[in-house]
């Protein structure tokens, strides 16, 4: 099973109105402000839970799927294309202070799941503004990567090869991010920003996504005949790039102000589950071979790691739960066959075999719609 860390995905935003700002020369910029307001408005119903609409029209807007997060992807892949195409428009004009107005009137505000700063206060929820384009684009696309990793947890008691593919395409959403969309608008963020905004995050969430598909691939190819060397490999895999997250989030602490602690206790939760999988098999492969001595000195530095690690979250401490039981379980048939058996001595932590990964996953690259539509406005 996989830990769920669903927080990504509930930012909450403010109403924007383009047309309103920006001054159209002709009609059909006029009409392509207000479809962007309009999809942009779908937008912020979805994400801010304040649609009214029923769950039966809901279906039917969607094309007659009942899923919420697919109906909530479908939006934002109508939004998306349109907003991309303004930022282009706008760039290309460069930083003229008509432009820079506008922008700064649209009061674009989104809130951050991922900072420690608690998300409801008395006033209500902490809204960050930036105003900048760059900005919406980045927190819309960060929904929308978010929004593909929930579908991937939708869709995995039913399909492990479409989870892993939504899960891969959420990286390449994330990898999209973090070099192309967000490194411009670095330099202008506030020393005050949502960690969303920041290249850095974004890279930690194109790695917590390749883990998360390498994980789910990790489950099909265990209902298969793959050797147990290959799924400890695997397993390693997924907590390499779990580890990787984790050090990249330690070494960027420089970029926002705090971090969500259930954040950092769910990269820490994969990586020491993953790894004591890896120690399973490992121990099961020695097993195998009669070195029962080094399958008992895997298995006990695995339960090890668990000492002190088990979360406060009813989902999560049920997962560990399960996973000390296999090794608990695994740990007295290796100690009674070794006792009454084998009589093998138990290694020091030094003589244990180096866990190995191998990482077989990568992100799906994502593609800018690319719609061409020419905005022409009133300087």
């Amino acid at each position: 099973m996989l830990l769920h860390f669903q927080d990504a995905a509930k930012l909450k935003t403010k109403k924007v109105v383009y047309e309103e700002t920006f001054y159209a020369r002709d009609s059909g910029t006029l009409e392509q402000l207000k479809e962007l307001s309009s999809r942009r408005r779908a937008v912020e119903e979805s994400v801010n839970g304040s649609s009214f609409i029923t769950a039966a029209i809901a279906r039917e807007m969607a094309g007659g799927t009942t899923s919420r997060i697919q109906q909530d992807l479908q939006k934002l892949e109508l939004y998306l294309p349109l907003l991309e195409n303004l930022v282009m428009s706008v760039e290309s004009v460069g930083d003229k202070y008509q432009i820079l107005q506008w922008t700064t009137n649209l009061k674009i505000q989104w809130t951050s799941a991922l900072n420690s700063s608690p998300a409801f206060s008395l006033g209500g929820p902490k809204f960050f503004r930036i105003d900048n384009l760059r900005f919406e684009l980045g927190m819309a696309l960060f929904v929308y990567g978010a929004l593909l990793r929930e579908r991937g947890l939708e869709m995995l008691c039913s399909d492990f090869v479409e989870s892993a593919t939504l899960f891969r395409k959420a990286a390449g959403v994330y990898e999209y991010l973090s070099q192309d969309v967000l490194p411009p608008l670095e330099p202008k963020l506030p020393p005050e920003r949502p960690p969303e905004a920041t290249p850095s995050m974004a890279s930690i969430m194109r790695l917590v996504c390749l883990a998360e598909a390498q994980a789910v691939t990790v489950r099909k190819a265990e209902e298969k005949t793959t050797s147990i060397s290959l799924l400890a490999k695997l397993h390693y895999g997924v907590a390499q790039f779990v580890e990787e997250a984790s050090n990249l989030l330690r070494s960027s602490v420089a970029d926002w102000n705090d971090i969500s602690d259930r954040f950092r206790r769910f990269l820490s939760g994969c990586f020491v589950l993953h790894e004591a999988r890896s120690q399973r098999y490992i121990a099961s492969d020695l097993k195998a071979e009669e070195h029962l001595g080094l399958a008992l000195g895997v298995l006990r530095c695995a339960k090890s790691n668990f000492q002190g690690r088990l979360p406060g979250e009813d989902s999560w401490r049920q997962i560990f739960r399960q996973e000390i039981d296999a090794l608990d379980q695994m740990l007295r048939k290796c100690e009674h066959e070794n006792e009454f058996i084998w009589h093998d001595k138990l290694p020091s932590l030094d003589e244990l075999p180096l866990l190995e990964g191998k990482k077989i996953v990568a992100p799906i690259a994502y593609r800018p719609f690319g719609l061409d539509r020419e905005f022409l406005f009133i300087m």
